[in-house]
């Protein structure tokens, strides 16, 4: 049994993961089912790859419930916790993924593009955030979001998404003094240029990639099992004296460029 504690150190704990059906929320999603945690994870647009998932997820043993969410939705988010509760009555960890922007330079973007942004990225953690603490009370939780070098760098054509990035590590720190004396830790990771289907939507993309590739010291572009792997730590009981920190993990890049 306790070799079994070892190898899946998440057992029968709670993770919701918005957007979880693809890309980085995925490989967060696999990494914490197959550390043993049942999984929650929204999606939006395609049934088909949540579908997928679901069914990927169940191979390791674990409860999956995909739940379609608009993340600027405040109703539809208050029915994602509602259906936690009435499902597990508890939550271990939040894990903020879910995101996208209107990818346009500051001037042409639109008021209600900007709203957008600042709904799905921003304001959802703050709403998530308030909704999970009650179910969280009393298990160490653990609340993660996931932030990108446009949250203090100028990327083109990323002014929205990257003040919304920026806002979302300010709001994380302000979370994590007021919920560790709850005992719930608040972190961030940054993750770098990372191989989705999301990238490949953003204005040159091979010019990021060959970039990515010649100037990361490791020597490679990043995989979303990267991420995961950061995220998943953060979440750990190794990790609870890491607080309201941003934790860059891009192999590197950042050093250099």
């Amino acid at each position: 049994m306790q070799e079994l504690n070892i190898l899946r150190p998440f057992k029968d704990k709670i993770a919701l993961i918005s957007g979880g059906s693809r890309g980085i929320g995925y490989a967060i999603a696999e990494k914490f089912a197959k550390k043993g945690a049942h999984i929650v994870f929204t999606y939006l647009r395609s049934r088909s790859d949540a579908l997928q998932a679901e069914q990927q997820l169940s191979s390791y043993g674990i409860q999956v419930l995909p739940l379609r969410a608009n993340m600027g939705n405040v109703e539809q988010l208050s029915n994602i916790f509602e259906t936690v509760k009435l499902k597990f009555g508890k939550l271990d960890f939040l894990i903020h993924n879910a995101a996208t922007g209107d990818l346009k330079p500051i001037l042409d973007l639109k008021d209600e593009e900007w709203e957008r942004t600042l709904q799905i990225n921003l304001k959802s953690l703050f709403i998530c955030a308030k909704a999970a603490v009650p179910l969280m009370q009393g298990r160490h939780g653990k609340i993660v979001s996931i932030s990108s070098h446009g949250s203090n760098r100028c990327l083109p054509n990323y002014a929205a998404v990257g003040l919304a990035k920026s806002g979302i590590e300010c709001l994380s720190r302000y979370l994590a003094v007021e919920l560790a004396p709850k005992g719930i830790n608040v972190n961030v990771v940054m993750a770098g240029t990372t191989v989705t289907e999301s990238l490949k939507k953003i204005p040159r993309y091979e010019e990021m990639v060959h970039l990515a590739k010649t100037k990361t010291p490791v020597g490679r572009i990043g995989h979303p099992q990267d991420i995961a792997n950061v995220v998943s730590f953060l979440c750990s009981e190794e990790a609870r004296w890491i607080v309201g920190q941003t934790i860059i993990a891009d192999g590197g890049y950042s050093l250099l460029v």
